[in-house]
């Protein structure tokens, strides 16, 4: 399973907070098995989303014949990330905490093309009866001040068990693959303690975040020029393509 970075700021812990992180972590094992069962539902719902989006994928190939999805990445977010969110946010430790207060336990990212992919997935996703939003964040429209663009999603999904049925939280994450690469790098730089000329280097990532952001407008313009100057097809033309497509392997 690919890893989605955990977005924490790398502030040293001082003695009350390392003693709380202590405390966070023994409570974490003296409630191991309670634990491990939650993380093993937000697993699964982490397969209830991507399977979502993967249906998606193949409906968008087979009626549009484009594919609107370069890549999909997910994560469960790791015990130590858990704890230090928690102390963090200052929210006392227990099960009942870390499921109302903590919406990201459950990570995926949607990479795609063309920025206007990313909110026809959205709508796809949010639109279906057993999906319910709980947050939305539009860092796309109103980017970060350090350039930062993503749309975030945190949704609901119910996952079954042998059991009982439970809602789980899943927070997804939707960008263009410039704005993957862009994050991926603006990410390197927070786990480096000393970067000499930080402030420019701050600088130059804010500017590159603009130049991404007018280059992926820019594509998606087009992207979309082009398709409205296809010649239009004559009949044996369009029976032909059709025939084609029937041959299409559609997984």
């Amino acid at each position: 399973m690919d890893e989605l970075d955990e977005r924490v700021e790398l502030i040293p812990l001082g003695e009350a907070k390392a003693l709380a992180a202590t405390e966070f972590a023994k409570q974490l094992l003296e409630t191991a098995v309670d634990y491990k069962e939650l993380r093993m539902m937000y697993a699964c719902a982490i397969k209830e989303v991507q399977t979502k989006f993967e249906v998606l994928e193949t409906e968008f190939k087979v009626r549009y014949q484009r594919n609107p999805i370069s890549s999909i990445q997910t994560r469960l977010k790791s015990s130590s990330s858990i704890i230090e969110k928690m102390i963090r946010k200052g929210i006392p430790f227990s099960m009942e905490n870390l499921e109302a207060q903590i919406h990201d336990l459950a990570g995926i990212r949607v990479i795609c093309s063309y920025v206007d992919d990313i909110y026809a997935l959205a709508d796809a996703l949010t639109s279906q009866d057993d999906i319910t939003l709980v947050e939305k964040k539009d860092y796309i429209k109103h980017p970060k001040p350090n350039g930062y663009r993503s749309l975030h999603l945190i949704v609901s999904v119910p996952v079954f068990f042998s059991r009982q049925k439970r809602q789980i939280k899943v927070e997804v994450q939707i960008r263009t693959i410039a704005m993957d690469f862009w994050a991926s790098l603006e990410h390197q730089m927070k786990y480096k303690r000393e970067i000499p000329d930080q402030q420019h280097i701050v600088e130059q990532l804010k500017n590159c975040a603009e130049d991404i952001a007018r280059v992926d407008r820019e594509m998606m313009d087009i992207r979309r020029r082009l398709e409205e100057s296809v010649d239009e097809p004559t009949e044996d033309d369009i029976l032909i393509a059709r025939l084609k497509k029937l041959d299409t392997p559609i997984l």
